[in-house]
């Protein structure tokens, strides 16, 4: 677990107000665990750490719903301007209950959500990899969401579960400072695994540190740029899939499924990746 007690708290009402960035730049980065907790060693004093309840460390599950043919897949994996996702995603410490929409816009991502409290499978429960379907509100809310995206030809009655992630999280606030005019989010996730109805890939030994700016990289950036680190094409949903589904197109993933997931040549993939651990 990330260590960060040497950084002061900072509420989520507080972090939102300052660092909502709905509409943001991402720059993902995948390190080994321990280059993370030696990026928190380096942190300036004026980060802070996202703390509610007492807790600095939050569980994520998620479950991505997809159409037959992989249409939200194979827009993320031909790098097309017009891409989405759709998700439920489970803040497993708050109980709360999410349906959420991601849609590239130009350079940007913007996140639109919905919460729901019912009527969604929590993406914990085992049937919801198999049986999770959007209808009424749910269902509205995605083909509107999308459509003022400029995405078309979806049609969201025909997403269907693809992929579960799962993860904890720590959220870093850092205030706009020098070279970056507004406050930056960060995110460091570990614990990362991968879920289809008969695989599991599962990498403790990784981490996701994720940037989030309003344009201009941020000092997080920067520091992980000394350390010899460059952004990296991944997706949690898009790589994960091409991971646990080899006969995928994966090209844009190749060295991140080879030299970091350590996932086994595709010629091979087939015979092997139940037993990944």
């Amino acid at each position: 677990m990330i260590d960060t007690e040497r950084l002061a708290p900072i509420t989520l009402p507080e972090l939102t107000g300052r660092a909502a960035l709905q509409t943001r730049v991402d720059r993902k980065y995948l390190l080994p665990l321990a280059d993370a907790e030696l990026l928190v060693r380096l942190l300036p004093s004026t980060t802070r750490v996202l703390e509610i309840a007492g807790r600095r460390h939050f569980g994520y599950a998620s479950i991505y719903l997809d159409t037959p043919d992989r249409a939200s897949y194979l827009l993320t994996a031909r790098r097309r301007r017009r891409r989405f996702k759709v998700r439920s995603r489970a803040y497993l410490d708050s109980g709360s209950l999410w349906l959420e929409v991601k849609t590239r816009r130009g350079r940007f991502t913007v996140k639109d959500r919905l919460p729901c409290p019912a009527g969604l499978r929590h993406p914990l429960d085992e049937a919801a990899l198999a049986d999770q379907h959007l209808d009424g509100e749910r269902l509205r809310y995605v083909a509107h969401t999308l459509g003022g995206a400029g995405v078309a030809a979806i049609d969201p009655g025909h997403l269907r579960p693809a992929l579960r992630t799962g993860y904890r999280r720590t959220t870093l606030h850092l205030p706009a400072q020098g070279r970056t005019p507004s406050d930056s989010r960060v995110t460091i996730d570990t614990d990362l695994e991968w879920t289809v109805p008969d695989r599991r890939l599962a990498r403790p030994h990784l981490a996701i540190v994720e940037t989030k700016t309003a344009t201009t990289p941020c000092g997080v950036d920067r520091l992980l740029w000394s350390l010899g680190h460059r952004p990296t094409a991944i997706s949690k949903f898009a790589t994960g899939l091409a991971a646990l589904h080899p006969e995928l197109p994966h090209t844009r993933w190749r060295r991140v499924l080879r030299d970091h997931l350590l996932v086994p040549d595709p010629a091979t993939v087939n015979d092997t990746l139940r037993s990944i651990p």
